[in-house]
Protein backbone atom coordinates (compact mmCIF):
# COMPACT_ATOMS: atom_id res chain seq x y z
CA UNK A 1 0.00 0.00 0.00
CA UNK A 2 1.61 3.16 -1.04
CA UNK A 3 -0.60 5.34 -0.71
CA UNK A 4 -1.41 6.39 3.42
CA UNK A 5 -4.51 5.37 5.17
CA UNK A 6 -5.01 9.56 6.11
CA UNK A 7 -5.14 10.28 2.31
CA UNK A 8 -7.29 7.46 1.22
CA UNK A 9 -9.45 9.09 4.34
CA UNK A 10 -9.18 12.30 3.30
CA UNK A 11 -10.52 11.29 -0.17
CA UNK A 12 -13.19 9.09 0.77
CA UNK A 13 -14.67 10.99 3.72
CA UNK A 14 -15.91 13.95 2.01
CA UNK A 15 -17.76 11.64 -0.57
CA UNK A 16 -19.77 9.97 2.69
CA UNK A 17 -20.33 12.74 4.55
CA UNK A 18 -22.02 14.56 1.46
CA UNK A 19 -24.35 11.30 1.62
CA UNK A 20 -24.79 11.93 5.17
CA UNK A 21 -25.66 15.66 4.23
CA UNK A 22 -28.19 14.95 1.87
CA UNK A 23 -30.40 12.27 4.06
CA UNK A 24 -33.65 13.71 5.16
CA UNK A 25 -35.56 13.31 8.45
CA UNK A 26 -38.09 11.24 6.42
CA UNK A 27 -35.38 9.08 4.91
CA UNK A 28 -34.45 7.73 8.46
CA UNK A 29 -36.68 4.68 8.42
CA UNK A 30 -35.57 3.26 5.25
CA UNK A 31 -34.32 0.06 4.35
CA UNK A 32 -30.86 -0.37 3.89
CA UNK A 33 -28.68 -2.82 1.61
CA UNK A 34 -27.17 -3.89 5.68
CA UNK A 35 -29.87 -6.77 6.62
CA UNK A 36 -31.82 -5.79 9.35
CA UNK A 37 -30.19 -1.94 9.50
CA UNK A 38 -32.48 1.01 8.74
CA UNK A 39 -30.98 4.68 7.44
CA UNK A 40 -31.10 5.72 11.39
CA UNK A 41 -29.49 2.17 12.76
CA UNK A 42 -26.69 2.50 10.09
CA UNK A 43 -26.04 6.19 10.65
CA UNK A 44 -25.53 5.49 14.07
CA UNK A 45 -23.20 2.98 13.70
CA UNK A 46 -21.49 4.98 11.18
CA UNK A 47 -21.09 7.65 14.16
CA UNK A 48 -19.23 4.81 16.09
CA UNK A 49 -17.30 3.65 13.15
CA UNK A 50 -15.91 7.48 12.87
CA UNK A 51 -15.45 8.07 16.45
CA UNK A 52 -13.97 4.95 17.56
CA UNK A 53 -11.36 4.78 14.86
CA UNK A 54 -10.27 8.00 15.75
CA UNK A 55 -9.50 6.60 19.09
CA UNK A 56 -8.16 3.29 17.40
CA UNK A 57 -5.28 5.57 15.67
CA UNK A 58 -4.78 6.58 19.20
CA UNK A 59 -4.13 2.78 20.36
CA UNK A 60 -7.35 3.84 23.01
CA UNK A 61 -9.18 0.92 23.87
CA UNK A 62 -13.21 1.34 22.40
CA UNK A 63 -16.68 0.27 23.29
CA UNK A 64 -18.84 -1.41 20.03
CA UNK A 65 -21.93 -2.51 22.33
CA UNK A 66 -23.00 1.27 23.51
CA UNK A 67 -26.15 2.44 21.22
CA UNK A 68 -26.75 5.77 21.39
CA UNK A 69 -28.85 7.87 19.43
CA UNK A 70 -26.66 10.06 17.74
CA UNK A 71 -29.03 11.59 15.28
CA UNK A 72 -30.27 14.48 17.59
CA UNK A 73 -30.06 18.61 16.63
CA UNK A 74 -26.69 19.41 14.31
CA UNK A 75 -26.05 15.55 13.65
CA UNK A 76 -24.83 15.94 10.00
CA UNK A 77 -22.57 18.97 11.03
CA UNK A 78 -21.25 16.92 13.94
CA UNK A 79 -21.12 13.82 11.56
CA UNK A 80 -18.78 16.02 9.34
CA UNK A 81 -16.50 17.06 11.71
CA UNK A 82 -15.85 13.57 13.10
CA UNK A 83 -15.03 12.25 9.74
CA UNK A 84 -12.56 15.08 9.81
CA UNK A 85 -10.97 13.96 13.39
CA UNK A 86 -10.83 10.55 11.77
CA UNK A 87 -8.64 11.51 8.98
CA UNK A 88 -6.71 13.56 11.03
CA UNK A 89 -6.31 11.06 13.67
CA UNK A 90 -4.83 8.89 11.20
CA UNK A 91 -2.46 10.93 10.06
CA UNK A 92 -0.14 10.99 12.53
CA UNK A 93 2.77 8.56 11.40
CA UNK A 94 2.72 7.05 14.66
CA UNK A 95 -1.03 5.76 14.08
CA UNK A 96 0.27 3.53 11.08
CA UNK A 97 3.06 1.73 13.69
CA UNK A 98 3.02 -1.72 15.63
CA UNK A 99 0.15 -3.57 16.41
CA UNK A 100 -3.21 -2.77 17.75
CA UNK A 101 -3.54 -3.95 21.43
CA UNK A 102 -7.31 -4.28 21.01
CA UNK A 103 -7.46 -5.81 18.15
CA UNK A 104 -4.13 -8.08 17.81
CA UNK A 105 -3.66 -6.15 14.25
CA UNK A 106 -1.46 -4.28 12.14
CA UNK A 107 -2.38 -0.64 12.86
CA UNK A 108 -2.39 -0.15 9.09
CA UNK A 109 -4.99 -2.93 8.98
CA UNK A 110 -6.76 -1.04 11.21
CA UNK A 111 -7.18 2.18 9.78
CA UNK A 112 -8.30 0.32 6.48
CA UNK A 113 -11.01 -0.96 8.28
CA UNK A 114 -12.41 2.60 9.18
CA UNK A 115 -11.95 3.38 4.89
CA UNK A 116 -13.47 0.50 4.13
CA UNK A 117 -16.37 0.69 6.71
CA UNK A 118 -16.83 4.62 5.62
CA UNK A 119 -17.02 3.96 1.72
CA UNK A 120 -18.85 0.78 1.75
CA UNK A 121 -21.92 2.02 4.42
CA UNK A 122 -21.93 5.28 2.11
CA UNK A 123 -22.75 3.64 -0.59
CA UNK A 124 -25.38 1.35 1.39
CA UNK A 125 -27.40 4.92 2.45
CA UNK A 126 -26.81 6.42 -0.72
CA UNK A 127 -28.32 3.48 -1.89
CA UNK A 128 -31.14 3.39 0.47
CA UNK A 129 -32.11 7.14 0.00
CA UNK A 130 -31.62 7.04 -3.42
CA UNK A 131 -28.21 8.96 -3.56
CA UNK A 132 -25.35 9.22 -6.77
CA UNK A 133 -21.92 7.74 -4.90
CA UNK A 134 -19.04 7.84 -6.72
CA UNK A 135 -15.85 6.82 -5.19
CA UNK A 136 -11.96 7.68 -6.02
CA UNK A 137 -10.55 4.96 -7.77
CA UNK A 138 -7.77 4.41 -5.40
CA UNK A 139 -9.96 4.42 -2.43
CA UNK A 140 -11.84 1.18 -4.47
CA UNK A 141 -8.40 -0.36 -5.03
CA UNK A 142 -7.29 -0.32 -1.55
CA UNK A 143 -10.61 -1.62 -0.56
CA UNK A 144 -9.56 -4.72 -2.64
CA UNK A 145 -6.23 -4.91 -1.10
CA UNK A 146 -7.73 -4.73 2.15
CA UNK A 147 -10.37 -7.79 0.74
CA UNK A 148 -7.22 -9.79 -0.54
CA UNK A 149 -5.94 -9.76 3.02
CA UNK A 150 -8.76 -9.48 5.11
CA UNK A 151 -11.55 -10.52 4.09
CA UNK A 152 -11.94 -14.06 4.78
CA UNK A 153 -11.27 -13.10 7.97
CA UNK A 154 -13.79 -10.59 8.40
CA UNK A 155 -16.50 -12.89 7.04
CA UNK A 156 -15.58 -15.41 9.95
CA UNK A 157 -16.07 -12.41 12.18
CA UNK A 158 -19.52 -11.35 10.74
CA UNK A 159 -17.83 -8.23 9.90
CA UNK A 160 -18.79 -8.64 5.94
CA UNK A 161 -21.66 -10.90 4.54
CA UNK A 162 -20.93 -14.22 2.25
CA UNK A 163 -19.88 -12.59 -0.88
CA UNK A 164 -22.52 -11.51 -3.24
CA UNK A 165 -21.76 -12.76 -7.16
CA UNK A 166 -21.60 -10.28 -9.41
CA UNK A 167 -20.72 -9.96 -13.22
CA UNK A 168 -18.76 -6.88 -12.36
CA UNK A 169 -15.66 -6.42 -13.90
CA UNK A 170 -12.68 -7.09 -11.64
CA UNK A 171 -11.18 -3.94 -9.75
CA UNK A 172 -14.21 -1.55 -9.48
CA UNK A 173 -16.57 -0.48 -7.12
CA UNK A 174 -19.60 -2.82 -7.92
CA UNK A 175 -17.06 -5.97 -7.79
CA UNK A 176 -15.94 -4.76 -3.91
CA UNK A 177 -19.49 -4.16 -2.94
CA UNK A 178 -19.79 -7.90 -3.77
CA UNK A 179 -16.56 -8.86 -1.51
CA UNK A 180 -17.87 -7.53 0.84
CA UNK A 181 -21.52 -9.38 0.86
CA UNK A 182 -23.37 -6.94 -1.29
CA UNK A 183 -25.85 -6.99 -3.63
CA UNK A 184 -24.89 -4.22 -6.11
CA UNK A 185 -27.69 -4.23 -7.64
CA UNK A 186 -30.00 -3.92 -4.39
CA UNK A 187 -33.36 -1.78 -4.06
CA UNK A 188 -35.42 -0.74 -1.41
Amino acid sequence: MTTKTSELLAVAAPGTTAVVRGIADDQLDRPTPCPDYTVRHLLNHLFDVVVNFQAMARREEVDWSGKTDHLVDGWRDRFATEAARLTEAWSDPAALEGVSPGMGLPQETVGLMGLIDLTVHGWDLARAVGQEYAVDPSVVAAGHEFMDRMGDMGQRMGAFGMPVPTDAAPGTLAALLGRTGRDPAWTR
